[in-house]
């Protein structure tokens, strides 16, 4: 990496007569102070970083020095408005702008950027400087004071979270089984991964499955693995998610949806802490951490004999009832927020936030969907906004002429539903004839996860044809 000239360390006289400061004085102060500060040329690489700039992004300096800048800081200005840019091509200073960078350890770190092109003595411009201020500090106070609260990758304002937050830490620290019960689309699997994130197991895997998405034996070998020669195929070992996820925790979702026969399986698993490969002859250790995932009123199903009473005894040790969207809409906003910063990053787009008319047609939904279904109605909003803020004109149709529902009647309540339900199957459609029928590429596209476009596939009554984008020529692996 070649080492770019420091453009601070400048000697002479000025305009006015006066002596400038000498390279080891400018240092000093560029090494004391808390803003990080770091130079480009008009290569846009990076000639001077200082001691704050390492704290802050994690970089050396020595890595930074001759890199580009976008390589980095990563930030989400570096593809969209990126004020060293605008400081470059029009030759004046900009100030405070507000944005994030991802540090060295995969951190969202929210930052303060200021930019100034650097002239020569005679006026000329050798390039850029930016200085930037680390705000995560502010950005916890502030939401400390707007009352939000943040476990993992969850946010909330909510009374109702804010409980399950206080007790997420102590739930972590044990290695016991832990039941999370909440509706489709309410942040199961981002509720295991925060208890994960929070547990002595951190630094190991973390696996989900949805269990209500497989057959008997395709989950069964999925989870335990195989032997070569167990059916038609396997023609080498294959470990399951159990290996996979060893010191580490294993989500299984969806859990009420298995049959009687795996529950005894699964029931052995968790008694014995061992399971047995298809196919093996011995038990392999499992040292995971078990935490399952339902929908479903467990209870219920126990007493209707569709559960077996023995596991859920067993996984009920601890249980964390997650409420659905529409009984903490104080956290919409927050979640509004949180999907605009998230798609900002992946769409390479500055839409600066929401207008507070489609803030509160969004405010009025029932959402039958949960989070997973606002989330998708701000992607769909992206589709049609690429810079500015969010208006109702880029909601949903179902969304962006319609009155709020939440005081709407029944009847209206169930005419929304019936179109949110067309327009879900016109996009899946859709979505799949662009993929060439593919289901794992299409779900990508839809922003979900596989198991729950084939769920939505049979509610829909979607037929698809036998030949798709995921086959080849050859015969697919048959369980025995």
């Amino acid at each position: 990496m070649r080492q770019g000239k420091n453009p601070f360390r400048k000697r002479g006289m000025t305009k006015h007569g006066k002596t400038q400061p000498t390279s080891g004085v400018t240092d000093i102060i560029l090494e004391s102070i808390s803003d990080g500060v770091f130079t480009v040329d008009h290569e846009w690489r990076i000639t001077s970083f200082n001691r704050a700039a390492e704290e802050i992004t994690g970089v050396p300096r020595d890595e930074a020095i001759g890199r580009f800048c976008w390589e980095v800081f990563r930030s989400n200005m570096c593809e969209g408005d990126c004020a060293l840019r605008r400081t470059m091509k029009e030759g004046r200073s900009f100030v405070s702008s507000s944005t994030y960078i991802i540090n060295s350890d995969k951190k969202r770190i929210p930052i303060n950027v200021s930019t100034a092109p650097l002239r020569d003595e005679s006026g000329a411009i050798l390039g850029g400087v930016e200085t930037f201020r680390d705000n995560t500090v502010v950005e916890e106070l502030r939401r400390e004071l707007s009352g939000s609260f943040r476990q993992g990758d969850m946010v909330s304002r909510s009374p109702l979270m804010k409980k399950l937050f206080a007790v997420l830490p102590q739930v972590a620290e044990s290695d016991s089984t832990v039941l999370i019960e909440g509706e489709t689309g309410s942040g199961k699997e981002i509720m295991a991964k925060a208890l994960h994130g929070l547990s002595s197991r951190r630094d190991k895997p973390f696996v989900a499955i949805n269990c209500g998405a497989l057959p008997d034996a395709l989950l069964e070998s999925e989870l335990f693995g195989y032997k070569a020669g167990a059916f038609t195929n396997a023609t080498r070992d294959k470990p399951g998610y159990f290996s996979q996820a060893d010191g580490g925790s294993i989500l299984l979702d969806e859990l009420g949806e298995t049959s009687p026969a795996f529950q005894v399986k699964l029931l052995r698993v968790l008694e014995e802490r061992e399971f047995q490969p298809l196919g093996g002859v011995k038990k392999e250790r499992a040292n995971v951490r078990i935490l399952a995932a339902t929908n479903r009123d467990l209870e219920a199903l126990v007493d209707q004999g569709k559960f077996r009473r023995d596991l859920f005894y067993r996984i009920n040790i601890v249980r964390l009832p997650l409420p659905p969207l529409r009984e903490r809409k104080e956290d919409i906003p927050l979640l509004v927020e949180r999907f605009i910063d998230k798609m900002n990053r992946l769409r390479g787009k500055m839409v600066r936030g929401i207008e507070p008319e489609a803030l509160e047609r969004l405010m009025g939904l029932d959402y039958p969907g949960n989070i997973r279904e606002l989330e998708n109605i701000i992607e769909h909003a992206f589709i049609l906004c690429s810079q500015g803020q969010i208006g109702l004109q880029h909601l949903p149709g179902r969304l962006s002429g319609a009155s709020p529902t939440a005081t709407a009647p029944k009847a209206a309540s169930s005419g929304i539903r019936a179109l949110h339900r067309a327009t879900e199957e016109e996009a899946i459609r859709e979505a799949l004839e662009r993929n060439g029928y593919n289901r794992l590429a299409a779900a990508r596209e839809l922003g979900m996860h596989k198991s729950t476009l084939f769920r939505k596939l049979k509610k829909l009554q979607i037929e698809l044809p036998e030949i798709d984008g995921r086959h080849s020529n050859s015969t697919p692996p048959r369980v025995a």
